[in-house]
């Protein structure tokens, strides 16, 4: 029984250390700056970095500079198609498992969480149909040159996998097949990362958390 008391400690104090590791180079990763020289233009296409508090998306307007969302994402994927009138999308990234099973927090189970950190080839796009967000605590602005919003929308097309569309959890959201693997390193918030930088835009090198990527904007 001491023997088995002493392994579970040193596999406790394992874990600890990996978590703490994982969080400093979360820190150190969110504070240093891709594309430094990065600064927003007078006037452009507006888009918002939305934070829930867990999970970080995109809203992008469904028309701008070229782009429209209308064909990717049509009304006839909702259960409400009414819905589709509202002038923007929300748009966010992860593991299939997670995103099904926790239409809100309060479903939040430990298998799914420890499925989705252990990394899954299953992955969603998920799509909302929304208003011009209101600007708040975890809604930030951000004004992109029309060709970095093109940029942008390429990323966000290139993370989304050929088939149809899944149900959403309410009347104005949808689900789409993802592209990539979803792990620790590559979370829901490092995709808004990574998918900004694709853009140009200056944020962080490594954004696993809502705070690694908010802090920017």
């Amino acid at each position: 029984m001491a023997r088995l008391s002493a392994s579970l400690g040193r596999l406790l104090a394992v874990v600890a250390l990996l978590l703490f590791g994982y969080a400093v180079a979360a820190t150190v990763g969110g504070l240093i700056p891709r594309h430094p020289g990065w600064r927003p233009p007078a006037r452009g296409v507006t888009i918002w970095v939305e934070d829930n508090g867990v999970h970080t998306g995109l809203v992008v307007p469904k028309r701008a500079a070229g782009i429209d969302w209308t064909a990717d994402f049509p009304a006839a994927d909702l259960v409400d198609p009414r819905y589709a009138g509202y002038d923007h999308v929300a748009i966010g990234w992860g593991e299939r498992g997670f995103y099904l099973g926790t239409p809100t927090w309060w479903d939040v189970r430990p298998g799914v969480l420890l499925g989705a950190a252990f990394g899954s080839d299953s992955t969603l796009v998920h799509v909302e149909h929304v208003s011009r967000p209101l600007l708040g605590p975890g809604v930030r602005a951000i004004v992109l040159r029309p060709e970095e919003y093109r940029r942008l929308a390429a990323a966000v097309r290139a993370s989304r996998a050929p088939g149809p569309a899944v149900r959403g959890y309410y009347g104005f959201d949808a689900f789409y097949p993802g592209a990539g693997r979803y792990d620790a390193i590559t979370t829901c918030n490092a995709w808004t990362g990574n998918t900004l930088a694709a853009a140009g835009v200056r944020v962080g090198w490594w954004t696993p958390f809502p705070t690694t990527v908010m802090r920017w904007f």
